[in-house]
């Protein structure tokens, strides 16, 4: 028997530790494998029949210069992706596309994309004039973002599915240069694909369509190997010089049916290659003079005249597009003010009828070359393609790596100067030839470095007509709006700054909604709200403070209703705090011969000074709020009572048939709204919910057109940087707990075994089913990985997977202690089993015709699960009433773990319960001291009172801690209604005193017997218990002098004592 548990022990501790190493293990990075820098042989099979169809190509070709080096460029430089085709209208298309599951309303047309990668190239079999190659042309159709890269070698070569279509064409052949007018770059190929099979109906060539559903297998396709495809390259990459074009066309008859009509292609050169600036006379047709005086030269906004412009443009070009601005200040004609600048634009632009709502504006593929200039001075050379094109979210991958040139792109080249910030460039309207007859554009940029509640863009610019007699269209103006965070990516040695203009305005708000009184005089003294840090310098303190007042969170109405409130997304970002602007992350990096004091030891700085100028931008992500989703913020925060005080502005420009009534715009903005944010308090958090408040009014009248109603918004629990701080802290303090209340448990069931050694005849009187749920408690922690106490408040709120915890060695060490207690918790209790199994054993023994007589926990066990599933159905129930508006919750969500899982709110609801059971294991026992009529004491007080005391430990933890969030877990299972569960504050209460009950109920079945309790619980001369009964007298478990003298007897008891000696 020792043995056997002994091998027990090392298994378990085995696979314990065994799987405690593994979090010890040393880490192993793992890197991507690049693509292979070996190229993949080719036989070049058809190189004859190349040569046949590439006769003309060849004849023209000229030898190369610059040898090897010029052939090493061939892959990289000749490559293209996302450029664009277009296929001569006839009776023999290519490729069909899926249209029936687009809806009919929608106005976005799908795009033709086509991409062309070298797979290899014949450096040992070359010639002076022409080299072998090989590559991959992808052609598609597409709505969606899922466009090919490249195709994976034995991937299908034709594949079609709703909204997109792909065909990839390999081919061979060769590749030379021709000097003739003006040079180019030529490659000749004859490729081989599986193409779709059109059907005989020339009107209908699709027929198979309609019945097929996209399975691969089912498409009909026809190998071909007569298509023949050459492109023409620039020899030289400049503004007039930049296409990319290539025709494809089938060798086939017109009578076969693997014929298709010619495809046309246009693309650009790759970033890869060089670019040349020598268009300076286009580029003075509309920069010259240098700078142009536009509107922005006028406007006061100091701009960026350092010699980091290179990088700060290619920074901001490369973080997103531009956002175009309606023609709010045009008067003239609606055919000359709804045009988009020079662009011609689709229906899907046309249709906002010059509002431009959802347009943007890329700047692609940016060149810019510093040089210096006269005085110390800097200038630039820079070159760009703009590309105007709806926001359509499910195109933006593929519109911003497009490389077609259109009616809606302007090829641009210009100067940038330091002597006055401004780049001027010329724009070309979709291709140029060598004149630039289609530059008649004007691209003046700017990078601002003041900004102020009507200036919030990181680049500012305009496109306008270089025809000054003859303007087609009003000039377009652009920009892109700076998020604070995004500030030191860009400025590391210039200082953008703000400047404050509505602070008497705000004050205003201040005094009519913070008046005095008592209650603000006890709110101010008992409570501390988010304020500059008394440890740090000035602009430290001011940096963590903004950090503080930033809001990133989900919502809801405030108030709302018991029903499901609808959830909208917050994001309030702080522009700046008093003289900071920004944060402070790129100011600290700099060097310093002084450290700055704190703030409140300098003299100035008076408790009245400290209510602060903030100015912010406030983003509310919901369907219902889209007239005012992005505000601009500027106003007061007081800390003395947590609140800010703000004035708003929101972007109404519009179509000018809109705002040709509105007179009182500021800059296109409306300003007339008031804002307050309400923080919660950093202390007694206990006592307030921890929760932000939002209140945006307009104060326009009713029949304003821009009026809203009042908006008031309540967040989800928000937590500041400290109490982020205090989740790294309290697993610690935790995980100490855990480890003190488990050893208190393990002495409290050491003294019940004890106990047991001293009062023999007790022990079958002790509950089997009361073990046994103490044991599955201890044992679930050893198989789930799970923590036995303070369960809920690491896995809800503490539990964070994040680098720093899951590298600290002191809370790995108190978690292997905490596993290694559970297990010591789980080995004493199946001791105190294994004890009680062998006292009913020895009365069996002693007393076999008296079997009767010996407790046994059958009907404790029924009665107790009968107890507990008819608790869960009313628990179950009560639920669900409370629920019955809100929808049953079984959407999946990502734990903190990383891994997906499923909520349903039953699952939920049983794991609770489990816990209920655990924390009544008296239960059992108080049925059974019931059912058996003791008339002694089976469990000691310090164990049934001290265990009971360890159970009730973390609901007294829960009721009196913090509510302080975790932010990294699924926001599905952290924010889960208290007040629907049993860990709510109720529960906090309601558990402990039904778990103190019980232990009193023990201690006074274990105090007087039953016919005692049964005389003291008497109503009106009637008992509440039932008559005693003899049947469980109790027996003695030590054999009789009698029963010893029987041999069968004899060795049955010996051995059971030797065992239990053991």
């Amino acid at each position: 028997m020792r043995s056997v548990y002994l091998a027990v022990v090392v298994c378990i501790l085995c696979e314990m530790f065994a799987l405690g190493l593994t979090n010890y293990g040393p880490e192993v990075e793992f890197e991507f494998k690049k693509e292979s820098s070996v190229e993949l042989e080719h036989n070049y099979e058809r190189i004859g029949e190349v040569k046949k169809h590439c006769k003309s190509v060849l004849s023209s070709a000229s030898e190369f210069e610059g040898g090897d080096n010029r052939i090493a460029d061939i892959k990289e430089e000749l490559g293209f992706g996302y450029g664009d085709w277009r296929q001569d209208v006839g009776d023999a298309p290519i490729m069909p596309f899926d249209d029936r599951d687009i809806p009919k309303k929608l106005s976005q047309a799908p795009l033709n994309i086509s991409s062309f990668w070298i797979t290899n190239v014949d450096r040992q079999h070359w010639t002076k004039k022409s080299v072998s190659v090989s590559g991959i042309l992808m052609l598609g159709i597409t709505l969606d973002t899922s466009f090919a890269e490249r195709p994976y070698e034995g991937s299908p070569r034709f594949q079609i599915w709703p909204a997109h279509t792909q065909l990839a064409i390999s081919f061979e052949g060769i590749y030379t240069e021709t000097r003739q007018d003006g040079g180019e770059r030529l490659l000749c190929l004859l490729g081989s694909a599986m193409l779709p099979s059109r059907e005989s109906d020339t009107n209908n060539p699709w027929e198979w369509l309609k019945g097929s559903d996209q399975n691969d297998n089912q498409v009909p396709l026809l190998q071909d190997d007569q298509i023949l495809l050459v492109l023409h390259y620039p020899l030289t990459h400049t503004l007039t010089n930049r296409v990319i074009r290539g025709e494809l066309k089938s060798l086939n008859p017109k009578s076969n049916a693997k014929y298709f009509d010619q495809v046309h292609i246009l693309a650009q050169m790759l970033k890869s290659t060089k670019y040349e600036f020598g268009s300076d006379k286009i580029v003075s047709k509309a920069c010259d003079p240098y700078p142009y005086q536009d509107n922005a030269m006028n406007s006061g906004i100091d701009v960026y005249k350092g010699d980091s412009f290179c990088a700060i443009l290619e920074q901001v070009t490369n973080s997103g597009a531009f956002t175009v601005v309606p023609n709010w200040k045009c008067n003239g004609t609606d055919d000359y003010c709804s045009k988009l600048g020079p662009f011609v634009s689709d229906k899907e632009i046309k249709a906002t009828n010059g509002s431009f709502k959802d347009v943007i504006l890329y700047m692609q593929d940016v060149r810019c070359k510093l040089t210096n200039g006269h005085r110390n001075g800097s200038v630039a050379r820079v070159a760009a393609v703009f590309r105007a094109a709806p926001a359509s979210e499910d195109q933006y991958r593929v519109q911003w790596r497009r490389s077609g040139l259109s009616n809606m792109t302007l090829a641009a080249e210009g100067i940038w100067n330091s002597s006055s910030g401004q780049l001027c460039m010329v724009g070309c309207l979709g291709i140029v030839d060598a004149e630039g007859s289609s530059c008649n554009s004007r691209i003046c940029l700017y990078i601002p470095l003041s900004f102020s509640l009507k200036q919030r863009s990181i680049i500012l610019g305009s496109i306008s007509s270089t025809d000054r007699s003859n303007q087609q269209y009003f000039p377009l103006s652009f920009e892109r709006l700076v998020r604070p965070t995004e500030l030191w990516n860009y400025f590391r040695t210039s200082h953008p700054y703000y400047s404050y203009s509505k602070i008497r305005s705000a004050g205003v708000i201040l005094e009519k909604n913070e008046p005095f009184s008592f209650g603000t005089l006890v709110k101010k003294s008992l409570l501390q709200f988010p304020k500059l840090d008394d440890t740090e310098d000035f602009l430290s303190s001011l940096s963590f403070l903004a950090e503080d007042l930033t809001l990133q969170i989900s919502a809801v109405p405030d108030p709302f209703s018991n029903s499901h409130p609808p959830r909208v997304d917050i994001q309030m970002d702080i522009f700046s705090l008093g003289p900071l602007f920004g944060r402070y992350w790129y100011s600290r990096n700099a060097t310093t011969t002084e450290k700055e004091a704190p703030y409140h030891a300098k003299a100035e700085y008076t408790e009245k000074q400290l209510l602060l100028n903030v100015s912010a931008q406030l983003t509310i992500m919901g369907k219902d709020y889209s007239n005012y989703s992005v505000l601009f913020l500027e106003g007061l925060y007081d800390p003395h009572f947590g609140h800010m005080y703000l004035v708003g502005c929101r972007d109404v420009r519009a179509s000018w048939t809109i705002l040709s009534q509105t007179m009182d715009l500021e800059s296109g903005l409306d300003c007339s709204i008031e804002v307050i944010v309400s923080y919660p308090p950093t202390t007694a958090r206990w006592l307030v919910n921890p929760t932000a408040r939002i209140f945006i009014s307009s104060q326009r009248t009713e029949d304003d057109p821009l009026y809203f109603g009042m908006i008031k918004l309540q967040t989800l629990p928000i937590m500041y940087r400290k109490q982020r701080e205090d989740i790294l802290s309290r697993r610690g303090v935790e995980g100490i707990l855990r480890v003190l209340t488990l050893s208190f448990a393990i002495a409290c069931i050491s003294s019940q075994l004890f106990y047991l050694k001293q009062d023999v005849d007790s022990s079958p009187f002790i509950s089997l089913v009361m073990l046994g749920v103490q044991a599955l408690g201890y044992s679930l922690p050893l198989i789930t990985g799970a923590e036995a106490l303070f369960k809920r408040e690491a896995s809800d709120s503490y539990e964070m997977q994040s680098y720093d915890l899951e590298k600290s060695q002191w809370l790995s060490l108190i978690d292997y202690t905490v596993k290694l207690l559970v297990l010591v918790m789980f080995l004493l209790t199946l001791r105190l089993c294994q004890k009680v199994w062998k006292s009913r054993i020895r009365l069996l023994s002693g007393a076999p015709l008296e079997s009767h007589r010996v407790p046994s926990d059958k009907r404790v066990l029924i009665a107790t699960v009968t107890i507990h599933v008819v608790g869960y159905i009313i628990v179950l129930i009560i639920h669900t009433v409370k629920t019955k508006q809100m929808p049953l919750q079984t959407d999946r969500f990502i734990d903190s773990r990383g891994n997906s899982q499923t909520l349903r709110e039953w699952e939920i609801e049983l794991e609770e319960y489990i816990g209920l059971v655990q924390d009544f294991f008296l239960l059992p026992q108080v049925i059974g001291n019931f059912m058996w009529q003791i008339d002694c004491k089976p469990l000691r007080k310090l164990y049934f009172i001290g265990i009971t005391v360890v159970r009730l430990l973390p609901h007294f933890y829960d009721y009196i801690r913090a509510p302080v969030p975790n932010p990294y877990f699924a926001e599905e299972y952290e924010f889960v209604n208290p007040t629907m569960d049993f860990f709510s504050n109720f529960g906090d209460v309601a558990i402990p005193i039904t778990a103190v009950l019980l232990a009193a109920f023990v201690y006074c079945q274990q105090r007087w017997n039953y016919d005692q309790l049964s005389q003291i619980l008497t109503f009106r001369q009637r008992k509440l218990l039932p008559a005693g009964s003899r049947a469980y007298e109790r027996l003695s478990s030590k054999p009789l002098e009698a029963e010893l003298a029987s041999g069968v007897h004899r060795s049955t008891s010996n051995k059971l004592e030797d065992d239990d000696e053991e």
